[in-house]
C-alpha cells in the first residue's frame, strides 16, 4: 500500500481531527510541563499553592471528559471542537497576557518586577484560576471528541490502525510541546515561561481554523448516554467496593507518575541548576512507553492483567529511588563520554525511564482488567470512569509535592545565603516518600489479587484477574 492509498483509507474528518489533536497536545504539554514554575516564578504562588492549583487543574481534565463527551454527542462534534479550541485559545492567551496586565495595572507595589518575582502579597494573582478554567473546559471536550471522531470515522477493519495513528499523533504532540520549552527559557529566562503560553494559544488557534474550515464529520449526531445515565454510572462505580479499592491502589502508582510534572521541574532546576532541561527529561517517559508498550503487552498477553500490573507496580519504587539517588552522589558530574551531566539530572532521566517502563506494564492491562469488572453491556460507560485514579492522584500527588518541596527543596528566592548552604542536603527525602507510596501500592495489589481470587472461588464465580 503506497502512501497515497494509506491516506485515502481514512476520511478527511479523521485527518483533520488528528491534526487538531497534534496541535492541542503540543499546546497542552508545552504549558503543563512548566505550569508549577509559571505559577511560582511569575505569579509568586508558594510551592504548595502552585501544586494545589495545578493538581486541581489536572484532576478536572481527567474527570470532566465523560460528562462533556455526553454533551458533545448532543450538539455535534464540530460545534464541540469549535467551543473547545475557542476556549483553549482564549485560556492560553490569558496565561500569557495576564502578567503584563497586572504589571500595567500598577501592581508593582505588590512585588511584581521586571524579573517577574511575583505578587507575593496580592490576591489579584488568583484571577488566574478562571483563566485556567477555560483551558480545563476546552481540554475536557477535546479528550472525548477526538477519540470519538476516530471511532466514528473508522470501521472494524481500520479501527485498530486508526487508534494506532491517533496514539502516535498524541506522542508526537507531547514530545514537541515539551521540547520547545527549553530554548524559550534559555533565550528569555523566566519570561519564556510566559511566552510558551502564546505558543500554545497559536497552536490551538490554528486548530480552531482547521476545524472551522475543513472538519466535516460523517456522523453529526451521537448515540451516547445522557448526563443522568453517566452520573448514575459514576454512583455505581464509587459504591462498588472492588472497583474503588483497585482505583485507590492504582492511585498510588499515578501519584508517583504525576511527579513528572508536579515535583521534577522545580527539583531539577533547584538541584542541578538553571542549565538543566526538565522539559526534555520528561520526554523520556513517552519515548520509553512508545517503544516498549507493544512488546511488553505482546510478551505478557498470556499472563493475567494483575500479574503484568504487579510487575509494573514493583518497578515504580525503583524509579523513585533512582530519582533520589542523584542527590546522594556527592555532586560529582557523571561523564557519559560525549557529555557530562549533573548527577541529579542523570539519575532523574534514569528514574523517568523506569517510570515509563512501569507504565507500559500497567496502563493497557489496567483498562482491560477494569472493563472486566463492569456489568455486561456497560463496559464502555464504566471505562469512562477508569481514570478516576488520575483524578485522585492529581489532587493528592500535586498537593503532597508542594508540601514536600517547601520542606526539603524550598524556593531559593525565599532563603538567606546562610540557609542555602544546607537547605538542600535532604532534598532527596522527597523521593523516599514516593518510594514508600509505590511500595505500599505494589504490596496492596498483590493482596488485592489474592483476596478477590479467594472471594470469586468461594462464590463459584469465574476468576477475573
Amino acid at each position: 500500500m503506497n502512501i497515497v492509498n494509506f491516506f485515502k483509507r481514512f476520511g478527511k474528518a479523521f485527518w483533520v481531527a488528528n491534526f487538531a489533536e497534534l496541535l492541542e497536545r503540543a499546546a497542552y504539554y508545552g504549558v503543563f510541563i512548566v505550569i508549577t514554575l509559571y505559577l511560582s516564578r511569575i505569579l509568586a504562588f508558594t510551592d504548595f499553592e502552585a501544586a494545589s492549583i495545578s493538581g486541581v487543574f489536572s484532576a478536572l481534565l481527567y474527570f470532566l471528559p465523560t460528562f462533556t463527551g455526553a454533551y458533545a454527542d448532543k450538539i455535534g462534534f464540530k460545534k464541540s471542537l469549535i467551543v473547545a479550541f475557542g476556549f483553549l485559545s482564549v485560556g492560553y492567551f490569558g496565561l500569557g497576557i495576564f502578567p503584563t496586565l497586572l504589571e500595567s495595572a500598577g501592581l508593582a507595589k505588590y512585588g511584581f518586577t521586571t524579573e517577574f518575582t511575583g505578587l507575593r502579597e496580592s490576591n489579584d494573582k488568583y484571577i488566574i484560576i478562571p483563566i485556567m478554567a477555560l483551558i480545563i473546559i476546552g481540554g475536557s471536550f477535546i479528550k472525548s471528541v477526538i477519540t470519538g471522531t476516530v471511532a466514528k470515522e473508522t470501521d472494524e477493519k481500520s479501527r485498530a490502525t486508526g487508534f494506532s495513528i491517533f496514539y502516535t499523533i498524541v506522542n508526537i504532540g507531547a514530545f514537541s510541546g515539551k521540547t520547545i520549552v527549553k530554548p524559550l527559557r534559555e533565550a528569555m529566562g523566566n519570561v519564556g515561561l510566559i511566552d510558551i503560553s502564546f505558543f500554545s494559544a497559536g497552536m490551538t488557534l490554528l486548530a480552531l481554523i482547521a476545524v472551522i474550515f475543513f472538519f466535516r464529520p460523517s456522523v453529526t449526531k451521537g448515540e451516547g448516554k445522557s448526563i443522568g445515565e453517566i452520573w448514575n454510572a459514576l454512583i455505581r462505580v464509587v459504591t462498588n467496593a472492588r472497583l474503588i479499592i483497585l482505583i485507590l491502589i492504582i492511585t498510588g502508582f499515578w501519584m508517583v507518575q504525576h511527579q513528572l510534572y508536579a515535583t521534577m521541574p522545580k527539583y531539577v532546576l533547584r538541584m542541578a541548576g538553571e542549565s538543566a532541561s526538565p522539559s526534555w527529561y520528561a520526554n523520556v517517559n513517552p519515548l520509553v512507553v512508545f517503544t516498549t508498550v507493544g512488546l511488553i503487552t505482546s510478551l505478557f498477553k498470556k499472563r493475567t492483567a494483575l500479574f503484568s500490573m504487579t510487575i509494573g507496580m514493583f518497578i515504580m519504587p525503583v524509579s523513585a529511588f533512582a530519582m533520589a539517588a542523584g542527590n546522594m552522589l556527592n555532586g560529582e558530574s557523571i561523564d557519559l563520554g560525549f557529555t557530562t551531566m549533573h548527577p541529579v539530572a542523570f539519575m532523574m532521566i534514569v528514574g523517568i525511564a523506569f517510570q515509563g517502563l512501569a507504565e507500559s506494564f500497567i496502563s493497557p492491562r489496567f483498562l482491560e482488567y477494569f472493563s472486566l469488572q463492569a456489568p455486561k453491556g456497560e463496559e464502555g460507560l464504566y471505562l469512562g470512569f477508569s481514570h478516576l485514579h488520575s483524578f485522585l492522584s492529581s489532587i493528592l500527588g500535586f498537593g503532597l509535592s508542594g508540601f514536600l518541596l517547601e520542606k526539603y527543596c524550598p524556593d531559593p528566592d525565599l532563603l538567606s545565603e546562610t540557609e542555602k548552604l544546607t537547605a538542600y542536603d535532604h532534598a532527596h527525602y522527597i523521593w523516599f516518600v514516593f518510594v514508600g507510596i509505590a511500595t505500599i501500592s505494589a504490596i496492596s495489589l498483590i493482596i488485592y489479587g489474592k483476596v478477590t481470587t479467594w472471594l470469586d472461588s468461594k462464590k463459584g464465580a469465574p476468576q477475573i484477574n
